[in-house]
């Protein structure tokens, strides 16, 4: 092989080479390109989802009655539909959100969720108490009970949550035991059923 010929074919290699290279860098900045677009569209994705949580959320401390779908909406969204249904006593809607919290929301959000819960029953409880139905309010405080003890399984330094499993145990041991007889009578309320409860058992626990 001349030294004509050998030239020639090292820049014929040297061409491909370069041509190879090229071809490399051309991919390399599309898939640089592909990689920023889609980090662009995942964060605008996360942006426009906190921005419509914190929307939601607001409507809801509003008093405003925004639907959500349980199964896809964030942990702080259920808590916050969670409490809106619980203020106003709507304790069946608010299982469902509960049941999610358990699947998806972190145990601080779910000890407050289940404080709620129980406070709720708790005032269900003094509701039933006071129109004489003591058979509903046993049912009730030990749902209560079931809630708070929860709660401290995930939180043993919950004080409030201890206040009120204390109040709910107490009511469990001072309701009085029903007797149903053929005729059922309308049960009075006991005059001295909060005597030895802390505080005044009116309103929210």
């Amino acid at each position: 092989m001349t030294a004509a010929r050998h030239s020639v074919r090292t820049r014929g290699l040297l061409r491909g080479a370069l041509g190879a290279i090229h071809a490399a860098r051309i991919v390399f900045v599309w898939l640089l390109l592909a990689t920023g677009l889609a980090l662009a569209i995942s964060s605008g994705w996360n942006w426009y989802k906190a921005w419509n949580d914190n929307r939601t959320i607001a409507a809801l401390a509003t008093g405003q009655n925004v639907e959500i779908r349980p199964d896809t909406a964030s942990p702080p969204v259920l808590f916050a539909r969670a409490y809106y249904l619980l203020q106003r006593d709507r304790v069946g809607e608010a299982q469902v959100l509960l049941d999610q919290a358990n699947f998806r929301a972190d145990d601080e959000t779910r000890v407050a969720m289940l404080y709620d819960d129980g406070n709720a029953r708790l005032r269900t409880t003094f509701a039933a108490i006071e129109q004489g139905k003591f058979d509903k309010a046993t049912s009730l405080v030990n749902l209560a009970k079931a809630d708070y003890e929860q709660a401290l399984r995930l939180d043993p330094g919950a004080w409030d949550v201890k206040y009120n499993l204390d109040v709910a145990a107490r009511l469990v041991r001072d309701l009085p035991t029903i007797v149903q007889t053929e005729e059922p009578m309308q049960q009075e309320p006991r005059k001295d059923l909060w005597s030895d409860l802390p505080g005044v058992p009116r309103g929210e626990p």
